[in-house]
């Protein structure tokens, strides 16, 4: 079984040993250690009831901050009200009564991204990064078939390189950074919605109505976007960038404005057109909750 808790949402995944999903739940975090907790448990257990298993063997945990996964300790994942160090993995395994793994969020979709596109026929891909589109923007990197966490575990957090110099105020305490123009967060403050619909949804009808404001905020997120997708690729060469989070819902029209900004970025460089950058973008799949997906996966094999 692989749990994906973010701030919002706890989302878990029941598996085969094929990789076969069986069963998925989906319950609202609650932060704080025991609410984690709470949450976890509750949700391995609808996904059970779905799947009619009565134990999983293992639990693999995907979740944010900065995550030691040998020994199961995780901090500043302040999303989830979690700042101090815990050792979460013990406490899930002491309360479900199975073994449990715990990694970051994304670099468990990583793992999830790859089964997805080799069972697509993508072929074996060792190189490959995932790119959230959430509250903020980071990726997950696996690089000649190895997770990229860094020496600070901070490898991927593109969202705070400058993008815009002296631009808005990042959280992080520096200006201008890319996750507060290529975010949900971001298309949140530059386009409010008022009757419920998500802000991504809204720009992107709108911009597609002929609405001259919504086709500017719409291209500041793009090309955005397409800036980290080529800090990726001009960094680490990955074969492929897989695009997802909450914003990579939009689909269709998503990809096919950050394809066209790429290719626009590319027309008067002979160099970047020969690195094909648009062609190695590709979407999370609709439907399946990639970061659990990947987390069971990552499940340990001992069982408790």
């Amino acid at each position: 079984m692989g749990l994906d808790i973010g701030g919002s949402k706890t989302q878990a995944v029941v598996i085969d040993d094929d990789g076969a999903v069986l069963a998925t739940a989906r319950t609202p975090t609650v932060p704080g250690v025991a609410g984690v907790l709470e949450v976890a448990a509750a949700t391995v257990a609808q996904a059970l009831a779905a799947a009619g298993i009565e134990r999983p063997r293992a639990v693999g945990v995907g979740l944010p901050g900065v995550v030691d996964s040998e020994g199961g300790v995780v901090e500043h994942a302040v999303n989830l009200g979690i700042r101090e160090p815990v050792g979460l993995a013990g406490l899930l395994a002491g309360r479900l009564g199975v073994a449990v793994r715990c990694e970051n969020d994304l670099n468990a979709a990583t793992i999830g991204a790859r089964r997805v596109l080799v069972g697509s026929g993508d072929g074996d891909v060792d190189d490959l990064a995932f790119l959230a589109l959430g509250t903020g923007l980071a990726a997950g990197l696996l690089l000649d078939g190895r997770l990229r966490r860094g020496s600070h575990g901070a490898a991927g957090e593109i969202g705070h390189l400058i993008h815009v110099a002296g631009g808005l105020v990042c959280p992080c305490g520096q200006r201008g950074c890319l996750e507060r123009y290529a975010s949900g967060s971001a298309l949140d403050a530059a386009w409010p919605s008022a009757d419920g619909v998500p802000a991504p949804v809204a720009v992107f009808a709108a911009a597609q109505a002929g609405d001259a404001r919504a086709q500017q905020v719409r291209a500041t997120f793009v090309e955005a976007l397409a800036a980290a997708v080529r800090v990726l690729v001009l960094t680490c060469d990955v074969r492929r960038v897989v695009i997802g989070g909450g914003v990579a819902a939009l689909g269709v029209p998503l990809l096919d404005a950050l394809t066209a900004e790429l290719a626009t970025q590319a027309y008067g460089s002979a160099f970047l057109r020969s690195l094909a950058i648009a062609d190695r973008v590709r979407l999370a799949p609709a439907g399946l909750p990639v970061g659990a997906f990947g987390a069971a996966l990552l499940a340990p094999d001992e069982e408790v």
